[in-house]
C-alpha cells in the first residue's frame, strides 16, 4: 500500500504511546445542566486529554466528528508536542505560517494529526465511523494518512460539503464553494447484512421526496412511483440480462439496448410480474417500469455524499448561528460549522444511545446537535468534547452548551426566546500525570483513578465500574479477574498495614470472581510476601506497582 513520508514522521509514529496519562478533575462551577446526563468537556491539549480519557472510553465510541486546522496558513495554529526530535523541538511554540513563508507548513500539520488519530481509532467501537473535515489544502495527504491508520478497505464516503452559496468575486483564480468529509470505519461493512462492520443509517424521507409519490392508475396499494427497469451495464458485461419480455397487454416483445441490458434477473421480472410491481405506461403499452410503493420505502433513504447548503446549511448559517447564541455578549468564532451539517451526519452514523466523540470542539457545534437529536427524537445519545484554547472552552464552548441547555434569547431579544433541549454536562480539565518523572505514582492519584488505568493497561478495555476503593476487586475480562492493592497516603512504601501487600491473609480474604469464571487471578500491588509456589496453586500472578504497570 502506498505511504506517505514527511519531516519528522519516524518521531511521532509511536508518540501517542509515549503521551503520559493524567488525571481529570471536573469543575462543578463550569458544568451545567444534569451532571450524571453523561456529557463531558474537557478543557486541555487534546493530545494529552485523549490519552487520559482512553482507560475509560476505548473501544466505546460510535462516532467521532473532527474539524482539525485546514492548515491554509491563516489559522494560527501552533505546533506544541513534546516530541523527542530535534527538527521537531525547533517547531514548538511557533505559529505555522503561510506556504511560502514556512517551508515545513504541511509536516508540522501532519506531526501534529498522526497520534491524533492513531489514539482517535482507538476510541472506536468494532462499528464505529470517523469523520473529518477538511478542504483542498490537506485533502490529498490526509486521505493517504486515513489510509495508513484506518487501512483502505475501511474508507466509507468522501463527502462533499457546499459551504457557500455563491462564489467569491475576490477570488485570485477560482472561487472554491465545498469542503470535504472524509469518513472511514473501525471496520466497513461488507453488505448490507452485515452485523458487525459500520454501515450508514438510512435518512429520514422528506416532504419533497415523498411528493414524488403518485397513483394515476388508482392502484389499491397506495402511491408509488416508477423508476427505470434497466441498468448501466453492457451485454458483454451482463450477458443474463439481456432477454425480451412480452408486454402483457400488447403482446409485443421488448428487448432492452445492448449498451445498457435489464436491472433484474429473469426469476426477478417474473416475479415483479406476479406482484403486479411493472408499469407499462398510461396507456399500457410501453416499455417497463418498476413500481415502488411508499409503504415500501420506509426504510429511509440511502445517504448521499452530495451534502447540500439547502439540506445541511452552510458557512453564512453558521456564523448567523452563532451571533444568535452570543448576541450582547461581544463573543464570536470564526470557523463554525452549521448545526444541521453536523446532525445530518450523526442521523447517518448513530443510534438514539451512541456515545459521540470530538477533540477539536470548538464552538462546540457537534455537542449542540447531539442535545438537539435527543430533544427531537428522544435519544440518549452522548458526547465526549475537547477544546485546548483555554478561553474558547469556558466562553465558547461552554456558554455555547449551556445556553442551547438552559434556553436563550435569539439574537439577544427577550421576545424571541428559544427553548432549552435539555441535558448537561461536565466540565473537565487535565491534572497530573499518573507517573512522576521517576516512574513512580504520583501524590495526587486516588484510588479510582490508578483502578481505572490498572484494569485498562492489564485488559486493553475501560473498567466495567468505577472502582470506590472499598474493595481490591476491579472486575473481570475474559480469562483474567483485576486485583489492586492500592493506598494512595502509603504510595511508594510496602506497607501490610496499609493494604497494600498481598500477604498470606490478603490472599485467603480476596473477594471471589462469579462462579462461571476459570481464568488466572492477577494482583496489582506495592508488594508480595506470598511464595511462588502458593501463587501458582492458587492461579494468582502478582505484579508490583508502579514498575509493572504498562504507561508507567
Amino acid at each position: 500500500m502506498p505511504t506517505l513520508d514527511w519531516i519528522g514522521k519516524k518521531a511521532v509514529v509511536n508518540h501517542h504511546r509515549e503521551v503520559p496519562y493524567r488525571l481529570v478533575h471536573c469543575d462543578g462551577e463550569l458544568s451545567t445542566g444534569d451532571p450524571d446526563a453523561g456529557n463531558l468537556l474537557v478543557q486541555g491539549d487534546n493530545l494529552e486529554a485523549l490519552k487520559a480519557l482512553l482507560p475509560y472510553y476505548a473501544g466505546k465510541v460510535k462516532c467521532i466528528y473532527i474539524d482539525p486546522p485546514y492548515n491554509t496558513g491563516n489559522e494560527g495554529w501552533v505546533y506544541n508536542d513534546n516530541v523527542n526530535s530535534p527538527e521537531i523541538k525547533a517547531w514548538l511554540g511557533n505559529v505555522v505560517g503561510k506556504e511560502a513563508e514556512d517551508l515545513s507548513r504541511h509536516d508540522k500539520w501532519l506531526c501534529m494529526m498522526y497520534p491524533r488519530l492513531r489514539l482517535l481509532r482507538e476510541f472506536l467501537r468494532e462499528d464505529g465511523v470517523i469523520f473529518v473535515s477538511i478542504d483542498d489544502d490537506e485533502n490529498h495527504r490526509l486521505r493517504i494518512l486515513l489510509d495508513e491508520i484506518f487501512r483502505s478497505k475501511n474508507f466509507v464516503a468522501s463527502f462533499v460539503w457546499q459551504k457557500k452559496q455563491s462564489p467569491q468575486n475576490d477570488a485570485i483564480s477560482v472561487s472554491d464553494m465545498h469542503d470535504y468529509i472524509l469518513a472511514y470505519a473501525k471496520n466497513a461493512a461488507i453488505s448490507r447484512e452485515d452485523r458487525i462492520g459500520f454501515k450508514a443509517n438510512r435518512l429520514e424521507r422528506t416532504d419533497t421526496q415523498d411528493s414524488r409519490f403518485k397513483n394515476p392508475d388508482d392502484d389499491e396499494r397506495g402511491v408509488w412511483f416508477s423508476s427505470d427497469y434497466t441498468c448501466a451495464k453492457s451485454v458483454n458485461e451482463r450477458p443474463n440480462l439481456y432477454y425480451p419480455v412480452l408486454n402483457p397487454n400488447t403482446g409485443e416483445e421488448i428487448w432492452p439496448s445492448k449498451t445498457r441490458v435489464w436491472g433484474y434477473s429473469q426469476e426477478e421480472h417474473a416475479r415483479h410480474l406476479s406482484k403486479r410491481l411493472i408499469y407499462w405506461g398510461a396507456d399500457g403499452s410501453g416499455r417497463p417500469r418498476l413500481k415502488k410503493f411508499l409503504n415500501d420505502e420506509t426504510k429511509g433513504v440511502v445517504p448521499a455524499t452530495w451534502l447540500t447548503r439547502d439540506e445541511c446549511g452552510d458557512n453564512q448559517e453558521a456564523r448567523r448561528e452563532v451571533r444568535s447564541l452570543f448576541a450582547g455578549t461581544g463573543q464570536d468564532f470564526d470557523t463554525p460549522k452549521p448545526t444541521r451539517l453536523l446532525k445530518r451526519l450523526f442521523a447517518m452514523a448513530c443510534g438514539p444511545d451512541d456515545l459521540l466523540l470530538d477533540s477539536f470542539a470548538g464552538s462546540g457545534t457537534t455537542g449542540h446537535a447531539v442535545l438537539d437529536l435527543n430533544k427531537q427524537d428522544g435519544g440518549n445519545r452522548k458526547f465526549i468534547l475537547v477544546e485546548m484554547d483555554e478561553q474558547i472552552a469556558p466562553d465558547i464552548t461552554a456558554e455555547r452548551l449551556k445556553r442551547v441547555i438552559h434556553g436563550y434569547d435569539k439574537g439577544g431579544d427577550p421576545e424571541k426566546p428559544v427553548e432549552g433541549l435539555g441535558g448537561g454536562f461536565r466540565y473537565c480539565r487535565l491534572g497530573v500525570p499518573l507517573f512522576n518523572e521517576f516512574g513512580d505514582i504520583d501524590g495526587g492519584v486516588s484510588f479510582p483513578d490508578l483502578a481505572g488505568h490498572v484494569f485498562f493497561a492489564e485488559c486493553g478495555v475501560p473498567i466495567p465500574a468505577k472502582a470506590n476503593g472499598n474493595s481490591p476487586y476491579l472486575g473481570q475480562y475474559r480469562d483474567k479477574a483485576v486485583y489492586l492493592l492500592f493506598s494512595p497516603a502509603e504510595a511508594g512504601f510496602a506497607r501490610e498495614a496499609s493494604g497494600n501487600v498481598l500477604t498470606p491473609d490478603t490472599l485467603a480474604v480476596l473477594p471471589t470472581p462469579p462462579d462461571d469464571f476459570e481464568g488466572g487471578w492477577i494482583v496489582y500491588g506495592e508488594g508480595c510476601t506470598v511464595g511462588k509456589e502458593r501463587l501458582a496453586e492458587a492461579g494468582v500472578t502478582f505484579k508490583q506497582i508502579p514498575y509493572q504497570i504498562d504507561g508507567a
